[in-house]
């Protein structure tokens, strides 16, 4: 085979003069979309209005988005210090899912106190769609060929082809991790696996359990999460550093499986707000 011919996808989805819309965006906002939908259809089953959902998504959107950016920015500010006029080019990709949750959740708590909702549900409704979200914007990243792992194992290149195979990776995946004159792992497409896996997992199993807590969802998210994205973290080539040896979002899903277990189990140990999630559900 001649690697050598193999050309990456376009990044661009659509150029209408001097406007660039970019794959990356697309499918980050589809993602978006997508979610924002499921979260309406379960809100609609505990008597929230879908516009409840509108409005979080309208000014909760925008800022997640800068706390991704502001998060990403700050530990790549060696970078970033000296080319400044970047800070801005998001659609360059360069936005970290974690600093995207901590601003979410931070607006979250204020939204729900004043719309007097529960924010351990909202929580367990906006997890489901986080994971569907993150599944589809991992694509984003393929497209742009970014967050992938080291070179595959495999002397040669079409033993690293062979590799992929193996691991029934199709294709068109394959052939846009030729970058450089070798393949990568495509870690993007291992962790939009495993957040697959998590969203079934939270739809057709925790939603049904008639003792799950409110909150548990959440928690079920935020540890499923941390334990994927810390053995994909392992693997990439660009992740973000706290020190020269600690990767920080290995660091950050240590930090908060251990967190989620400790409020979880103290939940249930100290017999507190043993709300149930199906509770709110509106009674036919």
């Amino acid at each position: 085979m001649d690697h050598s011919a193999i050309e990456p996808l376009n990044r661009v989805f659509l150029q209408l003069g001097p406007i660039t819309i970019y794959w990356y965006a697309v499918l980050i906002m589809s993602g978006v979309a997508i979610g924002l939908y499921l979260a309406i259809r379960e809100g609609k089953r505990m008597g929230i209005k879908p516009e409840f959902f509108y409005d979080l998504v309208t000014f909760g959107l925008p800022i997640a988005i800068i706390g991704a950016r502001i998060y990403y920015v700050a530990f790549s500010w060696d970078y970033y210090s000296v080319h400044p006029e970047d800070i801005i080019k998001i659609w360059q990709g360069g936005i970290a899912i974690h600093g995207a949750i901590i601003a979410s959740v931070i607006f979250g708590y204020f939204f729900c106190k004043r719309k007097n909702i529960s924010l351990w549900l909202i929580t367990d409704i906006a997890a489901v769609s986080f994971f569907i979200a993150q599944a589809i914007g991992r694509w984003g990243n393929f497209m742009n060929q970014e967050a992938h792992g080291g070179v595959v194992p495999g002397a040669t290149l079409d033993a690293q082809r062979e590799f992929l195979h193996s691991l029934f990776i199709p294709d068109f995946v394959i052939n846009n991790m030729y970058i450089n004159g070798a393949y990568y792992h495509p870690t993007f497409l291992y962790e939009s696996l495993w957040n697959v896996i998590g969203f079934l997992i939270a739809i057709f199993i925790l939603r049904k359990l008639s003792k799950l807590l409110v909150g548990e969802i959440a928690a079920f998210y935020a540890i499923w999460y941390s334990i994927g994205r810390y053995f994909v973290e392992g693997m990439r080539t660009d992740s973000l550093m706290l020190t020269d040896t600690i990767r920080m979002a290995q660091f950050i899903s240590i930090i908060t499986v251990i967190a989620v277990l400790i409020v979880v189990v103290a939940r249930r140990v100290m017999k507190k707000n043993l709300v149930t999630y199906r509770s709110f559900y509106l009674k036919n």
